[in-house]
């Protein structure tokens, strides 16, 4: 028989051996390391700004099950397509049904960007604090590795400087990559700092995105030969 029970530390220890085999070949930057930073930066956050702390745990924890999916079709996956996948390991581990319609909630509409066609639909704490958190993983200092992570998994170039930079257009997560990894820092990342949510979100944005300038800066005068 299920125990159903709220406490964070028993059910991460229940799911940890389970999502740590389904990441365990993931080399794109969405490995469990990433998913452990998203859900320390998630209830760091939601100590400043609230929220339910279990939701935000376990929605911060799981919210990459999609990419998984997606390595494993090789098509591309939404969110939404691994809600089934994670309800069925949110029961196993004994979580509320009350409170797994929350988490699946915030996985489902993490991915929405003020600068995407659609926009941000969601207006709930919990998933605003997840889509802060997830987006300060891809900033900074580990979001410059990440890219390079990224962009070499998928034999992705450094830098084509014949492909003029595009930090206008709608970002769309069904596109083809980024041409370049540089590109995909002038077409997302350096545009996440305006979309965070949350005080704390954009507090913490400042500092990680100014890393990711200043190496920019560093990037292209070392690569035309003048640093």
């Amino acid at each position: 028989m299920v125990v159903i029970t709220d406490d964070i530390a028993f059910v991460l220890h229940i799911l940890e051996s389970k999502i740590r085999k389904m990441f365990s070949s993931e080399s794109s930057g969405h490995d469990i390391y990433h998913l452990r930073r998203v859900m320390n930066l998630a209830l760091h956050i939601q100590d400043k700004e609230g929220g339910d702390r279990l939701v935000i745990a376990f929605a911060s924890f799981l919210h990459d099950l999609h990419r998984i999916m997606q390595n494993e079709t090789g098509k591309y996956c939404q969110p939404s397509d691994s809600l089934p996948k994670l309800r069925e390991l949110l029961t196993f581990a004994g979580v509320s049904d009350r409170k797994i319609l929350q988490i699946l909630r915030c996985v489902e509409f993490h991915e929405e960007y003020d600068f995407s066609d659609q926009g941000k639909t969601a207006r709930d704490i919990e998933t605003l604090i997840l889509q802060d958190a997830d987006n300060l993983d891809a900033i900074g200092a580990i979001g410059i590795a990440r890219v390079f992570s990224f962009g070499g998994a998928h034999n992705i170039p450094i830098w084509c400087p014949d492909v003029p930079l595009d930090g206008e257009s709608p970002w769309d997560e069904t596109k083809p990559p980024s041409p370049s990894q540089i590109h995909h820092f002038h077409e997302k990342l350096l545009r996440l700092k305006d979309n965070m949510n949350t005080t704390t979100g954009r507090i913490l944005a400042v500092g990680r995105h100014k890393i990711m300038v200043d190496f920019l800066e560093e990037f292209f005068k070392e690569w035309e030969g003048i640093a």
